[in-house]
């Protein structure tokens, strides 16, 4: 050993023993030896070798010009612009994580690779999620995990309150940029309507400078224009776009025939989305929304007329003229701000929402007894908070609230018939005259209520594997009952494995009922001794208050990438949930609004399964759900029924009257040199019917198909998109609804086969 390598040696010992001592695994002294000496350690030290000095490399020398590599291009305004808001859309996903809930996601391509694309209606694309059951428009189109209504809607994380229409949706299909579905123990920010919610997200590459002008239409005298134009001006992005919708099919056909008779609608609707980034940390969003729309309400021919008015006992059922009309707008303001390890978003929103349901004065009292002119109005203001703070690494504390009042109208002019109080007769049987003349009644109900939440909760990540997201919410209602409610959240997700995760929850929910549907009638207006017995008199002369339902919701579940398998996963979830004062509504007459309701208990299970597979430009899908609910004994606005179903109710468990035990949908869709190929398929087992919805209807399937291409004409990143779709393939003829049931009026029919030809130019 030469002497520099000995220097250096004593060096790094003495170095090596002083950084002992300061290390608790190095600091432990052996014990002394005999003599009270200390015996060091024995160190043995292994000379370094002495490496080869690298070789220099060959020079190549080239003659001639020498090639300079191009830069790269300056990003433009827009891209700029753009990067600064994927950091806000970034900052906003992490304030509205939904840690533990079950999600199903599709985004803005997908939707356009399926049959109809962005021509479809919102209902019609939420059907191919899991677990989502068909129903008429009468009766709210869809049903999460067998929920009636009791669905959210968040736009960009704000939730949209709720409204008065019944056919109408405010939501065009265009303006998704991606669509989740949030189902089972959600997470404590999310309140009121818990059965699922629709988290859309608005596009976020419609801002450089481009749109399109699209025309498609077909079968039931489909024709519906569109446009969309989104781009980019300063520190500012823009998209607007509008759609008219005209057919022969407003509402579900009452017959089975290939058209109805008198549904024509027409409905015109238009969103607005501004955003400006103020400064690297705050940007101001505003949204709006309108839709307004008509309806022919469909006729059923060849009904038997029931009622002798002024003389009138006989009536074309083909010739009644009911019809509706539906306003909404909405308008959102937000103000998102990301400053360190906080990030939080700001909001003012408002709803106006009207509904008015026009009788035909002689038809309605000739066939129903009753002819009932509908006006429903709701305006909302309100304001919403949320915020997500990293506290270090292991934990992010979310916390908001929300504060909303709600301004309701409820008018309801019915004419009805006097009849015999002693037999409930409409004609004398000896004269065979009415008792008396039509007369009118008019009952009206307005209020001003409040909705109050706020939540507190932590995403604490035991390891990186192992997340624990518990939280507590606090619920308050201030309408035509005042209540509250203190509901814990709690749910663990773990990803033993890359491709596996976990999870489990527990929820705490709070559902009030939406205020118009609970507008208390007042029965003293058409119940004898303060009225004269009439059509309109209820066999059950008790309306208690319509509550909020509590419930408890237990969640679990696994989603699996299955590696052999390039892009497919899998995945089970299976949900539980109890509740006391169970929400639903049904339409209970003639008008086509409905009146809400509460069993005293109810019970809700369920399992669902999924597979999703991707490879290259072919994509396929598959979901089956299985579900039960089942309740007991109605507790509110007992009159919408009879005594013999109230007795029946009270001593049995039933079917709720939007339970379906089998769902199913699944799809594909392949690109191939330009032009896609699609399909879809819907499976029921059918929804509750009879007396009691003791009985169900057939089950049915229903299959859809496009096709898609897309021509270079203008410029070939213009591209030209024909598509040409069939709409119920096989033409199956299947009843959703056959006029019986729970808070059922009339039949409704699923649509005939049906073809479509679209045109889109994109600019």
């Amino acid at each position: 050993m030469t002497r520099s390598l000995r220097t250096t040696f004593l060096l790094s010992s003495s170095a090596s023993l002083l950084l002992g001592l300061g290390n608790p695994a190095m600091s432990q002294t052996a014990a002394p030896a005999a003599g009270g000496t200390t015996k060091l350690p024995e160190i043995s030290v292994t000379a370094p070798r002495v490496s080869q000095q690298p070789r220099r490399p060959k020079t190549r020398v080239t003659t001639g010009q020498r090639r300079e590599v191009p830069a790269a291009a300056p990003q433009t305004e827009a891209q700029i612009v753009a990067g600064k808001n994927e950091k806000f859309d970034e900052a906003r996903r992490t304030i509205d994580a939904p840690i533990g809930a079950t999600s199903y996601q599709i985004n803005h391509q997908n939707i356009e690779a399926s049959p109809q694309g962005a021509n479809a209606t919102l209902d019609k694309v939420l059907l191919q999620f899991p677990g989502v059951t068909q129903d008429s428009a009468a009766s709210g189109e869809l049903h999460v995990r067998n929920e009636h209504a009791n669905v959210q809607y968040r736009i960009n994380g704000i939730m949209l309150p709720d409204g008065v229409g019944a056919f109408g949706q405010i939501l065009d299909t265009g303006i998704v940029g991606s669509l989740a579905l949030l189902t089972g123990a959600l997470p404590a920010q999310y309140g009121f309507r818990t059965a699922g919610v629709l988290d859309i997200q608005t596009k976020a590459d419609a801002f450089n400078n481009s749109g399109s002008v699209s025309v498609y239409g077909g079968s039931h005298g489909t024709i519906t224009p569109s446009f969309e134009y989104g781009g980019t001006v300063g520190q500012t992005q823009y998209f607007v776009s509008g759609r008219f919708l005209q057919n022969n099919l407003g509402i579900e056909n009452p017959t089975p025939s290939n058209e109805a008779i008198h549904d024509r609608t027409s409905q015109e609707k238009g969103f607005l989305y501004l955003s400006t980034v103020l400064d690297p940390t705050s940007r101001l969003t505003f949204m709006s929304g309108v839709s307004n729309s008509t309806y022919q309400i469909p006729n059923n021919p060849g009904q038997t007329p029931n009622f002798n008015v002024n003389g009138v006992t006989s009536f074309d059922s083909a010739l009644l003229n009911e019809h509706q009309n539906e306003f909404n707008q909405f308008n959102v303001v937000a103000y998102q701000k990301s400053v360190d390890d906080i990030d939080y978003q700001l909001s003012y929103f408002n709803r106006y929402s009207q509904l008015h349901f026009y009788p035909d004065p002689t038809g309605d009292l000739v066939f129903n007894g009753v002819a009932s002119n509908v006006y429903r109005q709701s305006f909302v203001n309100g304001i919403q908070e949320d915020t997500a703070w990293r506290v270090g690494f292991a934990h992010t504390l979310r916390f908001g609230f929300s504060v909303s009042a709600e301004r309701s109208l409820v008018n309801n002019i019915s004419t009805v018939l006097p009849v015999d109080p002693a037999t409930g007769n409409q004609v004398d049987p000896i004269t065979g005259n009415p008792f008396g003349p039509p007369f009118t009644v008019f009952d009206s109900s307005s209020k001003t209520g409040w909705l109050i939440g706020t939540y507190l909760q932590d995403e604490w990540r035991i390891t990186n594997q192992l997340t624990l997201n518990a939280g507590l919410r606090f619920d308050q209602m201030y309408q035509y009952v005042d209540a509250n409610q203190l509901s814990p959240r709690v749910s663990l997700t773990w990803k033993p494995y890359d491709g596996t995760t976990f999870h489990a929850g527990y929820a705490r929910n709070f559902t009030p009922p939406q205020q118009v549907i609970a507008a208390p009638t007042n029965l003293a207006l058409v119940t004898p001794p303060t009225a004269p017995a009439n059509t309109q008199t209820p066999e059950v002369a008790l309306n208690s208050p319509v509550l909020p339902e509590r419930s408890h919701v237990f969640d679990v579940g696994v989603v699996q990438k299955i590696y052999p398998i390039p892009g497919l996963e899998v995945g089970i979830d299976g949900y539980y949930k109890i509740a006391r004062d169970l929400l639903d509504d049904g339409q209970f007459g003639a008008a086509y609004v409905l009146n809400g309701f509460n069993y005293d208990r109810g019970q809700n299970v369920g399992v669902e399964l999924k597979a999703n597979y991707t490879n290259g430009n072919f994509r396929a899908y598959g979901n089956v759900a299985w579900a039960k609910q089942i309740a007991t004994t109605i507790v509110s606005n007992q009159f919408l029924f009879g005594q013999d179903e109230i007795d029946f109710i009270a001593s049995h468990y039933i079917y709720t009257d939007h339970a379906q035990v089998l769902t199913a949908s699944a799809g594909a869709s392949y690109l191939w040199n330009g032009t896609r190929l699609s399909a879809s398929m819907i499976y029921g087992s059918g929804l509750r019917s009879g007396f009691a919805n003791t009985d169900h209807l057939p089950s049915y399937t229903q299959v859809n198909v496009g096709l898609s291409h897309d021509f270079n004409i203008v410029a070939p990143n213009k591209p030209t998109t024909v598509r040409f779709d069939v709409v119920n393939l096989f033409d199956k003829i299947y009843e959703i609804r056959d006029g019986s049931g729970i808070g059922v009026f009339a039949p409704q029919f699923g649509p005939r086969r049906g073809f479509f030809v679209g045109i889109s130019q994109k600019l």
